[in-house]
């Protein structure tokens, strides 16, 4: 099993960069997998009738939810956990707080130590694109997993790449696009 990445050449238009091309990395977005197809798989994965898991998965789902809103971290089985948080404005007196300070409301995930090192560890296979959209390269990593600190001058180039989120600390997730 490998993630794929795309590394495509784009004009910046911003930053220090701006004005020249630069290729920037991207997972490559797979299809959504449907429900029906996760509890199948579960199914004969467990040795449960469908049925049965349909019914497991509904009762999980309905459990976490309602535990999620009354404010517990609620463990998602060899994943982590997950927690519903929000982002809000400040504000400097008390008579000023009000629920419209509130700017999103989020689905924060806190993945497993095992979930973190199994992505560590899983290969990357990066496919280069021009600014042509014509495949240039091909590059798979050999490394075990590390990655290179922008600080250290390991790294050509401390901007973030865009793609499936990247955050730190708490594992925030807000949908496909990360934070």
């Amino acid at each position: 099993m490998a993630l794929k990445v795309k590394a495509q050449e784009k004009l910046q238009k911003i930053g220090k960069y701006e004005g020249t091309y630069r290729y920037i990395m991207m997972p490559e977005l797979y299809t959504s997998l449907s429900q029906d197809k996760v509890i199948k798989e579960a199914a004969l994965r467990s040795g449960v009738s469908k049925g049965i898991m349909q019914a497991c998965w509904d009762a999980a789902g309905e459990v976490i939810k309602a535990w999620a809103t009354e404010g517990h971290s609620v463990a998602l089985p060899g994943l982590g956990t997950m927690r519903f948080g929000l982002r809000a404005k400040s504000v400097a007196k008390v008579d000023e707080v009000k629920a419209g300070l509130v700017t999103s409301r989020r689905i924060i995930f806190t993945p497993t130590v095992d979930l973190k090192d199994e992505l560590a560890n899983t290969a990357i296979q990066i496919t280069c694109y021009d600014r042509d959209g014509k495949e240039v390269k091909r590059v798979t990593s050999t490394d075990p997993g590390t990655v290179e600190e922008p600080d250290n001058g390991d790294s050509t180039d401390p901007t973030p790449s865009g793609g499936n989120g990247g955050n730190t600390g708490g594992g925030g997730y807000d949908g496909p696009n990360g934070d």
